[in-house]
């Protein structure tokens, strides 16, 4: 078949490669156009840009799936469409472009966590179990009949950083594994069932920690949102980033947000139940760095995160 790839951050590269593996005939790579990065916000392509130009692939850059991008796409006469976190919504004219329309590699167990940040919510959440699910597209968010699905364990300490990478790899074997069915003819999408939850794109807000919470809340918070857009709190007026954290149960006498340099250890914090041990944090203006080093530099033995 003739394959349109459409896609733009890291996580969708392992898909891309695994359909040229698998010996497709990726005729164009839809992105997001590129976009400044670094302090000097140097234009930048995207990781799917990059990757299609190694591969010698001719590339669409839209911001959306405007006209322009919709003759694009018909010029390279695609006969399917794969698509993995492109990053921007895909109208009703485009979706009838390809014969057997677009097939979404999504990071959730349809219909848990329709939306932008599938896996971030899952460990936010709490949940034990997720995995991957290819459906085909249709104008509902992420509503579509769903072709296959794998699962994935959470481990205690993935962050989404994590548990996205082994999920791209994992996915990208799930979505292969679809396009041969439907190249088969063998391919039965089957409606989505049960109760759906929803995963909006996370905000800067999403990160702020806060230290009323119990223990177990601020854990599965900060390994939600790592590593974008990160965890933090405020010390003195000053945004004040937080990276590993360990449970330290039989520490109770800390209120929450305080901080104490720990012996032996990192330093503490205190939650709504039990303290936590910071690992790594970066100061405002600084690098990430470990707890006990920021420790040292304290000039008092307790501060406060606001």
């Amino acid at each position: 078949m003739r394959v349109l790839f459409a896609g733009t951050p890291g996580v969708a590269v392992a898909s891309l490669d695994a359909l040229i593996e698998a010996g497709f005939d990726v005729v164009a790579v839809l992105t997001r156009p590129d976009a400044p990065l670094g302090r000097k916000r140097v234009l930048t392509p995207s990781p799917v840009a990059a990757r299609a130009e190694e591969l010698g692939l001719p590339v669409i850059r839209a911001a959306r799936i405007d006209d322009d991008a919709q003759e694009a796409i018909r010029a390279s006469a695609p006969d399917v469409a794969a698509i993995v976190a492109y990053g921007g919504l895909v109208p009703e004219a485009a979706l009838a472009i390809p014969a057997h329309g677009w097939i979404n590699l999504h990071f959730s167990l349809l219909p848990a966590w329709r939306g932008a940040a599938p896996v971030q919510h899952a460990l936010i959440n709490g949940d034990d179990v997720t995995g991957a699910s290819t459906f085909l597209l249709e104008k509902g968010l992420d509503t579509g009949p769903v072709f296959g699905q794998l699962t994935e364990a959470v481990r205690p300490d993935d962050t989404a950083g994590d548990l996205l990478a082994r999920l791209a790899h994992s996915g990208s074997v799930l979505l292969v594994q679809t396009l041969h069915a439907v190249e088969a003819g063998t391919a039965r999408p089957e409606p989505q069932h049960g109760e759906p939850t929803f995963a909006p794109k996370l905000t800067l807000q999403d990160g702020r920690l806060d230290w009323r919470q119990p223990a177990l809340a601020l854990r599965r918070r900060i390994a939600g949102v790592t590593p974008e857009p990160g965890a933090w709190t405020t010390l003195e007026g000053q945004r004040f980033k937080i990276g590993g954290v360990a449970d330290r149960p039989e520490v109770t006498d800390l209120a929450p947000g305080r901080v104490r340099a720990g012996t032996g250890s990192g330093p503490l914090v205190g939650t709504g139940s039990h303290a936590l041990e910071l690992r790594q944090v970066q100061p405002a203006g600084r690098k990430m760095m470990a707890g006990p080093d920021w420790a040292r530099g304290l000039a008092r033995e307790e501060v406060v995160f606001e």
